[in-house]
């Protein structure tokens, strides 16, 4: 079975996600490009969100796993 490509959108949203819930700044957004920024910021703010609100490891792999397949 061959897999599909992420599209840059999802991989940004994922990657926010990540740096969000590991207590990252938002300033070290690695993309320029406003509509790719704007998704890895929206991942970001859902990823604090999460860990503010106490996920754990395993909720935040579920919830990564969601985010790969809904963006």
């Amino acid at each position: 079975m061959k897999r599909q490509k992420r599209s840059r959108s999802e991989v940004a949203v994922v990657r926010g996600y990540q740096a969000g819930y590991a207590g990252n700044s938002r300033d070290k957004c690695p993309f320029e490009a406003r509509e790719i920024r704007h998704q890895w910021l929206s991942g970001w703010r859902e990823g604090r969100e999460d860990r503010w609100n106490g996920f754990n490891t395993a909720a935040s792999v579920q919830k990564i796993s969601q985010l790969q397949y809904h963006h």
